[in-house]
């Protein structure tokens, strides 16, 4: 598994390589079986018309040696703090924070142990900000019961004026399942429960969670969500039952698979059709690493890094666009804070605006 897929395994429902969390077999097909879990009521789009949008993964969050920088482990907030900044000023449309309670030993030396609490570290950023939307990319959304899950989500949107996303996905660590959540082998099904339940909870302040695994009635809460009727819910995954829950249960799509996988959107769009006919997507996309100009002496770039004049780096974008990706994440090799600072600025400056031309 290369670095860059790595830092979204655990968005993929069945993730697989040394650090996917225990050998486990597919996932049940979302939306199956004897208590097949209904689809939200609803669907939340809010990437714009005509317009390609990007975000990023922030570092420092998450410190998988799999692919952070050596820079990153003496950072800290106000580095954070200057990356989402520095991303508000360009342009972008999101920044994200991943999400892991805990990493086992055993993932310990490959994935390390630096992994920021999702909402604490995305509220921080909401006072930080005032603009950019704020990801969770992903939320191991089984792991919580949906009620703590939508108080969570539904905070943070009252506290930032309405700019979550919630990014959510199955997981691939079995120890968190096993101390936290349902069994690991039945994650999937739970994870679709959870994502209709998550939904209901956002819109109606009394929900009504029919279950199984998590029941309820007459429980109201309160702050409401700003964003009306509620969030968007984005799932993560490249994996056909990723696919599947996608085009079931979510908003939008977040990849785990590099470039902009036109066969696996023409397979999702296929698939949402099936399953809500009609209802639209905001469909992501992942890059491979970019850098604005000619990468200085020194700055190790990864293999595949799309690097050049902002035309050259325009030019790859617009695959994505022509493939019916909305949203783009991006990522740039650097050897710390400022000079990453400096490669946002230049693609919000220079390639963002010749995208969509």
């Amino acid at each position: 598994m290369s670095p860059d897929q790595h830092q979204h395994a655990h968005e993929d429902s069945t993730a697989i390589g040394p650090h996917a969390g225990g050998a486990a077999g597919p996932e049940p097909r979302p939306g199956t079986g004897p208590a097949s879990v209904p689809p939200p009521g609803d669907v939340v789009t809010i990437l714009p018309e005509g317009r390609t949008v990007f975000g990023m993964q922030l570092p420092i969050q998450s410190q998988s040696t799999m692919y952070a920088q050596a820079w990153e482990a003496a950072a800290g907030a106000a580095e954070l703090a200057q990356i989402a900044l520095a991303c508000e000023s360009a342009g972008f449309f999101y920044v994200g924070v991943c999400d892991h309670t805990f990493i086992p030993e055993r993932l310990a030396g490959a994935m390390s142990t630096t992994w920021y609490d999702t909402v604490a570290t995305l509220g921080w950023l909401a006072g930080v900000t005032t603009r950019i939307r704020l990801l969770s990319h992903v939320y191991v959304v089984a792991l919580r019961h949906p009620l703590r899950a939508a108080k969570e989500f539904a905070t943070l949107d009252a506290l930032s004026g309405g700019r979550v996303i919630c990014g959510v996905g199955a997981g691939h660590v079995k120890e968190e399942f096993d101390l936290l959540g349902p069994p690991f082998d039945r994650r999937g099904p739970a994870t679709d429960e959870a994502i209709t339940a998550l939904a209901s909870a956002l819109t109606h302040e009394f929900p009504l969670l029919d279950g199984p695994r998590w029941p309820a009635s007459g429980l109201g809460q309160r702050p409401r969500p700003v964003q009306a009727p509620r969030p968007p819910i984005w799932t993560g995954g490249s994996s056909p039952a990723a696919l599947r829950r996608t085009a079931r249960f979510a908003d939008g799509w977040l990849p785990q698979s590099l470039g902009p996988n036109a066969e696996l959107v023409t397979t999702l769009r296929r698939m949402r059709e099936e399953d809500r006919p009609g209802a639209p997507l905001d469909i992501g996309g992942l890059t491979d690493c970019l850098h604005v100009g000619t990468p200085p002496d020194g700055l190790e770039i990864p293999p595949r890094t799309v690097h050049g004049s902002p035309d050259q780096i325009a030019a790859y974008l617009r695959t994505f666009t022509a493939a019916g990706v909305g949203q783009v994440q991006v990522r740039f090799p650097s050897r710390g804070a400022s000079e990453l600072c400096d490669q946002i600025a230049a693609f919000g400056a220079e390639v963002a605006p010749l995208v969509d031309r």
